[in-house]
């Protein structure tokens, strides 16, 4: 309050203080409040300056009488951090990497493509007689189309949100960010496992199994149905929300249209007869381009959904939940977006019939427990390599990049530095006189990968974690085809080709509210699908 008073006016203001915390708390009015500073001010308790500054404060939002409240102790100040936290992870990895490019123009981007030369005669032989002429080659070719599509997402704040939220954010920038953060991670998805082409169909009826002892499933005769799930599926679903299958969506416009979550059909049932003590397994086939499955138990009709693994197998010892969703909710096959907008991510172009890229399902194994990576014993990963190899032998090309789960990146780590494979791990300590030779760092992990089947040698493959790839399945990547692929100019294995790429609209206003919608206009056009590489149906361990 220094320098705002004179010394005849602070009895008065601290008065109309203590009123104007009245009005705060809303016992009295601040018609009131402003009748009685002016009466004050007849009667020379106050001057002008002193009512102006009072109808300040009332008119101020951040002003410390606002930001009071009353206690026990009186008036305490309410200490209120702005902006918002906001507390939740934008990670797209993908779209950040793969390159954008545009502007794209009609309806879809279109290429032509040369899969093969093909020589005369034996295509191996070259051989030609003096004096002749050589037979003529053929091509391999086929035409190419991906259609652009939209993704977008749209937020709304009210007149008075915006107003009180003045002088702790700005609502309308902050829903812009966020709006943009929501559709990124959208796009993140759609890029790794969008599918509008790869139906799941029905799932193969599963075979049930009952042995063991020791566990405490009550004897019963058991009925099992499983459900196949896409990646989209396998994000969508969850044991308390139940499978995924369809959901209209309610647009801001006034229309609607429905969307697919991304599961298979369900299987038929297979009975299981259990007693007390026995363990119930069930395992069905494996199913091009799921990437989870989701297993109904129950009594016949009344199966339940009980579990949702990463792998073509399930047990169950322990007494049935029986509050998850009912297998009669589970009634055609949603799998693929199939004539909705949209387009196929890296995992749906690859696990595509006729895409060429190596795509190998691990062993069924044990129920329920299934077929982990295996180590070498030379510090490598024997799936690994066999994927690697398969690319260089078919492609002649590499992986640049291989992207895995947090518990696929644990147990690649063990299979190459764990127990048998000690002596390949290499400790270096610095030769200053500050070093401890004593000091170890526990916890490690494997950053980079050595992929030997290389035309130079062989290079070094960073082994990313990216926070939407399932657990079970790994996914390689050749970002960038290798020079002998790049006498057309197309480098990149894929790219978002853009119409037109983030733009926001800010609707005319037809309520008491600020309505916005972000919206990108793309597709993934994937130039190379056999650069690609998936392992998938890897159990844990």
């Amino acid at each position: 309050m220094k320098n705002l008073f004179s010394l005849k006016n602070i009895g008065a203001f601290v008065g109309l203080m203590a009123l104007a915390a009245l009005s705060q708390a809303g016992l009295i009015s601040q018609d009131a409040l402003l009748g009685l500073a002016f009466v004050g001010s007849i009667a020379g308790a106050t001057t002008q300056e002193t009512l102006d500054l009072m109808k300040g404060a009332l008119n101020t939002p951040n002003d410390d009488i606002s930001k009071s409240i009353t206690t026990g102790t009186g008036l305490v100040a309410y200490d209120l951090q702005a902006p918002a936290k906001n507390l939740y992870p934008v990670q797209t990895p993908l779209r950040n990497r793969i390159p954008r490019v545009g502007p794209g123009t009609g309806v879809a981007t279109n290429w032509r493509v040369v899969r093969n030369i093909i020589g005369s005669g034996f295509d191996n032989t070259g051989w030609v007689p003096e004096g002749q002429r050589s037979g003529r080659m053929s091509y391999s070719t086929y035409n190419k189309a991906a259609n652009y599509v939209t993704l977008g997402e749209e937020d709304s704040v009210t007149f008075e949100a915006v107003n009180a939220g003045k002088t702790f954010e700005d609502l309308r920038a902050s829903m812009s960010v966020r709006l943009l953060q929501k559709m990124m991670l959208k796009e993140e998805i759609a890029i790794l496992g969008g599918n509008t082409s790869l139906s799941l169909g029905t799932a193969s009826t599963p075979t049930a199994s009952a042995a063991g002892s020791g566990a405490t499933l009550p004897a019963a005769t058991y009925s099992v149905i499983v459900v196949a799930l896409t990646l989209e599926g396998y994000l969508n679903s969850s044991l308390s929300s139940g499978v995924a299958t369809t959901m209209t969506v309610a647009g801001a416009d006034g229309g609607s249209y429905t969307i697919k979550g991304g599961s298979s059909n369900k299987s038929a049932a297979a009975s299981q007869a259990i007693t007390l003590g026995q363990t119930l397994s069930a395992v069905t086939a494996v199913v091009n381009g799921a990437v989870g499955y989701a297993w109904f138990v129950g009594t016949a009709g009344a199966e339940k959904l009980e579990k949702i693994t990463t792998i073509n197998s399930a047990t169950f010892s322990a007494p049935l939940a029986g509050t998850g969703q009912a297998a009669t909710a589970i009634t055609a096959d949603n799998s693929a977006n199939t004539g909705t907008p949209g387009f196929d991510g890296l995992l749906t172009t690859a696990f595509l019939p006729g895409s060429s890229a190596v795509v190998t399902s691990l062993a069924t194994g044990t129920a329920g427990t299934g077929t982990p990576l295996t180590g070498s014993g030379r510090g490598s990963v024997v799936e690994i390599d066999a994927m690697l190899q398969a690319m260089w032998d078919q492609y002649q090309l590499g992986a640049t990049v291989i992207y895995v789960n947090s518990q696929e990146l644990k147990n690649i780590t063990t299979k190459v530095i764990g127990t048998g494979n000690a002596a390949l791990v290499r400790w270096q300590g610095g030769a200053g006189a500050g070093s401890d030779p004593f000091q170890l760092t526990a916890g490690g992990t494997i950053s980079f990968y050595f992929n030997p089947f290389t035309p130079d040698g062989g290079k070094m493959i960073p082994v990313r974690i990216h926070p939407k790839v399932p657990p079970g399945t790994i996914l390689a990547y050749c970002e960038d085809l290798p020079i002998t692929y790049q006498n057309n100019q197309v480098q990149n294995v894929a790219e978002i080709k853009t119409r037109m790429d983030y733009y926001q609209i800010d609707w005319p206003v037809r309520s008491r509210q600020y309505e916005t919608g972000v919206y990108s206009e793309q597709v993934l056009a994937v130039y190379a699908p056999f650069a690609m590489a998936v392992l998938t149906n890897i159990a844990n361990g």
